[in-house]
């Protein structure tokens, strides 16, 4: 299976954060082969041919509508009375040459190298990311003109596909929202095709509509970029307020007009407190970072701890990790929801896992200057609190 990872990092440019994220749409053409070793058809038939890929999670649609899975999979039922769907190879094909698109929801949880593009790319971002995989071969749309509740960026792997971009109805949509956007008034502010190795990126509440309408099939990636919203922060800010009695307590709903003023003049009282914190916004990402899930990576066969083998490689699993010192200058590790305290001597060892990448284990004692057993026990630590992960080096 193909495990390449282009640095499409890289490729989004030094004024992508400032000038382009979350605000327009940006093209960025690239070579034909740029994405050929991230995914390739033979990965994809893989996928298919070695999961039991329930729907939702694969499906196919047309015209924004998904296909029955019984009209390309039967259900199988095993000796112990489960039921899974396997797929039908040549009703497959024919209502994908019919016009449906296959789409394959969470491939960087199945695939190794785009399993690693997302982690590079939440490293860089910030942000969770899901990627998702679309393959089509006709001028049907799959979805329609549609807008999405996040932003998104589109790696065409193989083929092309034409995209209708309309721009926005509605400032900053969410899923759960107040109003629906209306749909673009008339046609598309832009019309481009995405060939082999191209990149886009589109903000979310963008209305817009795609087909392989170039008379080839059509492979590319999309990857989801979950917002962070103002709805967000006082969400986080009400469960933090817990610890006051105050929004503990129950509401005066039988006490006299004062009571009740002053129980919500109370309440606005801790708001104002909290936002008056110069430094709230940054408390706030600093936690989403800290409590972010890592993902799921087993170390088999090192099930009784790390053994000092200085080839094993190691990983953090956990993209969006943050490093510091507490006041006696102790390194302190916050990632998954914990925090880690390791003595000062540990913070080389750490910030080399925290930048992402594959390390030996020999380097990182040596970037500690620690023995090989002591960096393994580090290690095992980490390993056991699931932020990372080891295997034989390759």
């Amino acid at each position: 299976m193909t495990t390449a990872v282009p640095p499409v990092v890289g490729h989004l440019g030094e004024d992508f954060l400032a000038q382009v994220y979350g605000r327009t749409y940006r093209h960025f053409p690239g070579e034909p082969h740029r994405y050929a070793g991230l995914l390739g058809w033979n990965d994809l038939n893989a996928l298919l041919t070695h999961h039991r890929l329930e729907p939702p999670r694969l499906r196919l649609s047309i015209d924004g509508e998904a296909l029955p899975h019984h009209v390309y999979s039967v259900p199988v039922t095993t000796r112990r009375n489960t039921v899974w769907h396997q797929l039908k190879p040549t009703e497959l094909h024919q209502h994908l040459a019919e016009g449906a698109t296959l789409v394959l929801d969470a491939i960087d949880e199945l695939h190794p190298g785009v399993g690693l593009l997302a982690q590079q790319l939440e490293r860089h971002l910030r942000t969770g990311i899901q990627v998702n995989a679309y393959a089509s071969w006709t001028p049907e749309e799959g979805f329609g003109v549609h807008w999405d509740d996040h932003d998104v960026l589109v790696l065409q792997v193989d083929g092309a596909k034409r995209w209708r971009i309309y721009g926005p109805t509605r400032q900053a949509p969410l899923y759960r929202d107040t109003d629906v956007p209306e749909p673009p008034p008339g046609g598309p502010r832009v019309e481009l095709v995405l060939n082999a190795g191209d990149m886009l990126y589109l903000p979310r509440g963008w209305w817009h509509a795609v087909a392989a309408s170039e008379g080839v099939h059509s492979l590319h990636l999309t990857c989801g970029m979950q917002p962070m919203t103002g709805a967000d922060l006082l969400q986080w800010i009400s469960e933090d307020l817990r610890r006051e009695s105050h929004v503990r307590s129950d509401l005066p709903r039988f006490g006299t007009e004062e009571e009740k003023a002053d129980f919500v003049r109370a309440l606005g009282d801790l708001l104002a407190k909290e936002f008056g914190h110069a430094r709230l916004l940054d408390r706030y990402l600093a936690a989403r970072d800290a409590t972010e899930r890592a993902r799921l990576s087993p170390s088999l066969p090192y099930v009784e701890g790390v053994p000092a083998d200085p080839e094993l490689a190691v990983r953090l699993v956990a993209a969006r990790a943050r490093l510091s010192r507490d006041v006696e200058g102790n390194a302190v590790l916050a990632a998954g929801g914990e925090e880690w305290t390791f003595a000062s001597q540990a913070a080389p060892l750490l910030a080399l896992l925290v930048d992402g990448g594959l390390h030996r284990l020999d380097v990182l004692a040596r970037a500690a200057g620690i023995r090989i057993g002591q960096a393994a026990l580090l290690v095992s630590q980490l390993v056991d609190g699931e932020l990372a992960a080891v295997k034989k080096a390759e």
